[in-house]
């Protein structure tokens, strides 16, 4: 069985949309947490947006990274695309509970989500998610899409947990599901 794992950059008050405020802080240390993501992971699962704003940057990319974005297994969400082009992708359109419950269910590592905060709720809510690794920034927002919106329940429990040198803290949850 494989662990279903959102990613995401988070303010200090909650908010995970349109991280652009993240890029100051990027460190080695920050590089290295995502990297053991990576690492662990053999699949992406993306919503519409993230995955189109995903296919416009990693082909034509330098990064680091690069290699391992454009390469792995990438199934996205979204019930308006007609097909997904980007390298290795397969579109998820219908019963998406059911066809990631499926996806869970298979042999390999772990399938992380990054952004995709749509895709992040419906998952929540049907209590899919293994785990959260969270880089929490020393910002307030004020405004956004927030990773558990109002009115969305959980508990969880302290995994991990490291500061790193830009004030980003570094957090690892999963749901306590006693």
């Amino acid at each position: 069985m494989r662990n279903l794992v959102v990613t995401e950059f988070v303010s200090l008050d909650g908010v995970m949309e349109d991280p652009g405020w993240t890029f100051r802080y990027w460190n080695d240390d920050i590089a290295q947490f995502k990297g053991e993501e990576s690492t662990a992971s053999d699949a992406l699962l993306l919503g519409r947006v993230t995955y189109q704003g995903f296919a416009a940057a990693w082909p034509q990319s330098k990064d680091e990274g690069a290699a391992y974005f454009n390469g792995v297994r990438k199934y996205v969400v979204s019930t308006t695309l007609d097909k997904a082009e980007w390298n290795n992708s397969v579109l998820i359109q219908n019963d998406i509970v059911a066809e990631i419950s499926r996806l869970k269910q298979q042999d390999g590592q772990d399938i992380t989500v990054h952004g995709s905060a749509t895709l992040v709720q419906t998952l929540i809510q049907h209590d899919l998610v293994d785990r959260y690794r969270l880089l929490v920034y020393p910002v307030v927002l004020g405004k956004g899409k927030r990773l558990f919106q109002e009115g969305t329940a959980a508990t969880l429990k302290l995994v991990e947990a490291r500061s790193l040198s830009s004030g980003v803290a570094a957090l690892i949850y999963e749901p306590d599901r006693k």
